[in-house]
């Protein structure tokens, strides 16, 4: 006999149902509602509510954070006269490594764990600084902390690393070795730095070849800047589309698309397209760092969403740094993050058509199979204090997993 459960007048989102003709429910804006009945554990139908009160709680799946610095994080308090631009953030970070003992590294990425686990994540890829150990040639402290913390948080959150490597890493034969085999090892993704540094092509040429050997995600910091020259991300896309490369690739940042605009930015989004790649904008950092001059920022360190979207390039959201060099403020929460995306670029409602940026659409991008709400087990959704997207979107209350809900009554 099977196990009925009924959860009674609850909000889906539209884009979080795959067959939004088949599953139920009564159109309510960018939402449906109903009634939604698990059976033997998993979601399967909405069905007509009998209940004439608004809804006041809103299902999703679990989110994705598709990029963070869990070796960075909170470090802000300890850092005396901190601002600037990118380069000024990556040299007072520099001089924190100083203070990165085991125990600091555990304590801080494991706050920033919490912070994501509270914030309803069930997937986060976190980034951290490849600076092998000088004496020894061996991988940085940051990597083993990380690892464990990984296997120790299995249960409650998925922990995925991308070593953040620079080009010098790529092109030295016995360097790039070493590091393939480690990072193949840990199962992760390939984080590659691509500025403007005059070996970058090359660079990108032997990141595709480590991953396709590897069977390897790829994940680029790429063009994190306004200033002209930088075209990193077209590299990348010329690259994946000259190799035929079917891997999973993320770029982050790509700030200085925002320079780009009438037939030359079509042209480039077009390519980025026939790629495959997935762009991820980072709004915090890159509100904090890019278009400083004297005075207040006239120009948006954010790349062209909208643009991008509208040419079927799928864009992504993460929070990346937090409380650290590069961001002094925030905290580990992509609802927050893509709360601030939509402020910065302009997305306007339905904000219900934003949510895969956080949650199907980012899973893909870190190569998953996406989770819809329709189908899915009832431990990879959540319940939220919410009567529509926008409510959703700025809301602070964190979620409830549904395995907490035990009865079908929520009023």
């Amino acid at each position: 006999m099977s196990e009925l459960l009924i959860l009674e007048n609850v909000l889906v989102p539209s884009s979080m149902i795959a067959n939004t003709h088949g599953f139920g429910g009564t159109r309510v804006a960018d939402c449906v509602h109903g009634d939604l009945v698990m059976r033997d554990g998993r979601a399967v139908a909405l069905q007509p509510s009998a209940g004439t009160a608004e809804a006041a709680h809103l299902i999703t799946p679990r989110l994705t954070e598709c990029h963070v610095h869990l070796d960075k994080c909170h470090t802000i308090s300890r850092m005396e006269g901190v601002g600037g631009d990118l380069a000024a953030a990556i040299e007072a970070q520099h001089r924190d490594r100083a203070l990165w003992t085991e125990d600091d590294l555990r304590q801080r990425a494991e706050r920033g764990l919490q912070e994501l686990i509270t914030a309803g994540c069930g997937v986060v890829r976190s980034h951290l600084d490849w600076s092998p150990d000088p004496a020894t040639g061996m991988a940085p402290l940051a990597w083993h902390v990380l690892r464990e913390l990984a296997a120790d948080y299995k249960d409650r959150i998925s922990l995925e690393l991308a070593p953040l490597v620079d080009t010098t890493e790529l092109i030295d034969p016995t360097r790039a070795k070493a590091l393939r085999k480690e990072i193949a090892n840990g199962g992760g993704a390939l984080g590659v730095f691509v500025f403007n540094q005059p070996n970058r092509r090359e660079a990108i040429r032997a990141a595709v070849r480590v991953a396709e050997k590897f069977g390897l995600a790829l994940d680029f910091h790429v063009d994190e800047g306004l200033h002209s020259g930088l075209d990193g991300l077209e590299m990348i896309a010329d690259i994946l589309i000259e190799t035929g490369f079917q891997g999973s690739v993320l770029c982050g940042h790509a700030c200085s698309l925002i320079n780009v605009s009438g037939d030359p930015l079509d042209a480039l989004i077009e390519k980025i397209a026939r790629s495959g790649l997935t762009v991820a904008s980072l709004p915090t950092s890159n509100l904090y760092l890019q278009g400083r001059r004297t005075g207040t920022p006239d120009r948006r360190g954010i790349t062209r969403i909208q643009e991008l979207r509208d040419a079927g390039v799928p864009v992504v959201v993460g929070t990346d740094n937090v409380r650290d060099a590069f961001c002094p403020l925030g905290r580990h929460d992509p609802r927050k993050s893509l709360e601030i995306a939509a402020l910065a670029a302009h997305l306007d409602p339905p904000f219900g058509d934003y949510l895969p940026m956080i949650t199907t659409e980012a899973q893909k991008a870190l190569g998953h199979s996406p989770t819809t709400v329709d189908g899915a087990v009832i431990e990879d959704l959540l319940i939220f204090d919410a009567a529509s997207t926008s409510d959703w979107l700025t809301g602070t209350t964190a979620p409830k997993p549904l395995t907490d809900i035990l009865t079908g009554d929520l009023t």
